[in-house]
């Protein structure tokens, strides 16, 4: 079985990878999917440099960087093509748009009946600032793609959120507006692959922002049965072979689930808990290839 992975070079996640599938007898290397060149009407059709990716039978994403609307929309386009070629790519393209896209998975989420937080999203800044008054004067504003809570901004003075709200008009970006949730400073994670969940965590921070890539420390989770099921509930509806899925409890009792990443990191998640997703994603790939 020829696998691949599309990321960063040395990079941890990709190591690894490369070590739970070399535990298969499985040699993988890893590319930037940034140096895809893709052709019709002529073979190969999709390669990086002398690798030839229509000879792959899996690919795993872990990077697609930031760029413009048309790189970002030609690697994902990319994606679609191999996957069309019958490549396994894990996630699928259509997993990857969906939850890039703050917006687009909290509206497939709340259809699924699932708790999610109020949340207002508009091109318009007097709508953004009666939105500001409608959530309650006390809000997270999110960039509408975005990770590991970069850009992430708390506005709960009306002066600010019309200064916050005027430099997002010059830079032309959506207002992704959200109510803030008290939660106690910490928030879970649930690492779901292939329809079950293979590990959990509490993160904790000093602040309201509980991404471990800002300082918050990961500790091991225990999960009922019934939020298990919604996790599960939560990855499938987006379609994700994998994923990491944020849920807020609230300080008053329930939870909101405030975001399911598609490529998701999980090196706080093996420190936390001793368990390494990579393993699971690659049984999970291999179970499906048998």
């Amino acid at each position: 079985m020829k696998v691949g992975i599309l990321g960063q070079r040395g990079g941890w996640h990709e190591r690894s990878l490369q070590k739970a599938l070399e535990r298969h007898g499985i040699k993988a290397g890893s590319f930037p999917i940034t140096a895809m060149a893709a052709r019709q009407s002529t073979s190969p059709q999709i390669c990086i440099g002398r690798e030839v990716l229509d000879d792959y039978d899996a690919l795993f994403v872990r990077a697609i960087p930031g760029g413009s609307l048309e790189q970002i929309i030609y690697r994902v386009d990319a994606l679609h093509a191999m996957e069309n070629q019958g490549i396994r790519i894990l996630n699928p393209p259509g997993a990857i748009e969906k939850t890039v896209d703050k917006y687009y998975t909290l509206s497939l989420l709340e259809r699924e009946g699932l708790p999610v937080p109020k949340t207002l999203v508009t091109e318009h800044f007097e709508t953004a600032m009666e939105g500001f008054s409608e959530l309650g004067e006390d809000i997270v504003v999110k960039p509408l793609f975005g990770s590991e809570g970069r850009g992430m901004v708390r506005v709960s003075d009306r002066d600010t959120a019309y200064r916050v709200f005027r430099a997002l008009e010059l830079g032309r970006y959506i207002y992704c507006l959200q109510e803030f949730i008290p939660h106690g400073c910490h928030d879970l994670r649930v690492f779901v692959v292939g329809g079950r969940v293979v590990a959990a965590m509490t993160r904790r921070s000093k602040g309201w922002k509980t991404n471990i890539a800002n300082g918050a420390k990961g500790e091991k989770a225990i999960v009922d049965e019934a939020l298990c099921a919604l996790s599960i509930r939560a990855a499938k509806v987006l379609g994700a072979d994998y994923a990491g899925v944020d849920i807020l409890p609230m300080e008053g009792g329930g939870y909101r689930f405030i975001e399911v990443n598609g490529i998701p990191a999980w090196r706080g998640l093996y420190a936390a808990t001793g368990i390494n997703a990579a393993d699971a994603l690659v049984d999970y790939l291999l179970l499906g290839a048998s």
